[in-house]
């Protein structure tokens, strides 16, 4: 057992800070620590069939449409199982990008992105993969997307392949409210996002529990505004 897992192993936010340092300590994921783990975290739950739909202001007059679904299936990854999301973002009827994500749970209630499958379409025809990348693969590493215990001030990576996806998020505040079209949130978790790929760019998100994320919204480097229309969960 190597000391990062050791250490894992004896206290749960141990993993965290080692995930949060840059540059990135190489984390060996244990699978016995994912094993028939469901993704059940109350700020991300990831049950079979469940769905979100989004309204995406980008600023300019266009009013994306963006569909996540969690699908009846797995991705092995690095000896672990992570369940697969399906997200796809359209205007006005046309796919202008087509994802799968992975994410699995770890038995303290992390839940890790494994890596991504992405596509940018333009007319039907993929114009780049720009974004895609996979734990283990050409030096990518898994990042927590959501910890077990979230506190302000936490901060942590949520995902690293250098110079492709380095997105990395700070807790900011567990009592936020929101109302969207899906209804009226309060006591929600709110981050602050940002990557190194784009230093200006600054987006806030706000998750409820049981529902996930309601809204984001980019305050630096350019507008965009997510509100949640409606979600339907699974089981």
């Amino acid at each position: 057992m190597d000391a990062i897992t050791a250490a894992w192993g004896e206290r749960a936010d141990s993993i965290l800070a080692a995930n949060n340092q840059h540059p990135p300590m190489t984390l060996r994921l244990d699978p016995a620590l994912f094993a028939g783990v469901a993704i059940d975290n109350p700020y991300w739950p990831l049950a079979r069939g469940s769905h979100w739909v989004y309204s995406e202001d980008d600023g300019e007059g266009n009013v994306n449409r963006v569909e996540v679904t969690v699908l009846d299936e797995t991705k092995e990854i690095v000896g672990i199982q992570a369940t697969v999301v399906h997200d796809v973002v359209s205007l006005d009827g046309e796919i202008l990008e087509d994802t799968f994500d992975w994410y699995a749970q770890d038995t303290f209630g992390n839940v890790w992105y494994m890596g991504e499958d992405t596509k940018e379409l333009e007319n039907g025809k993929v114009t780049s993969t720009e974004g895609s990348w996979e734990t283990g693969v050409d030096g990518a590493q898994a990042g927590v997307i959501m910890p077990a215990d979230p506190q302000v001030g936490m901060a942590y990576r949520q995902e690293w392949y250098t110079g492709h996806a380095e997105d990395t998020a700070e807790v900011v505040s567990l009592d936020a409210s929101v109302t969207v079209p899906a209804g009226a949130y309060t006591n929600l978790l709110k981050t602050r996002e940002h990557t190194a790929l784009e230093p200006d760019v600054v987006e806030e998100k706000l998750y409820a529990k049981g529902a996930g994320e309601v809204a984001a919204n980019q305050t630096a480097g350019g507008t965009s505004i997510e509100k949640l229309l409606e979600f339907t969960p699974g089981g």
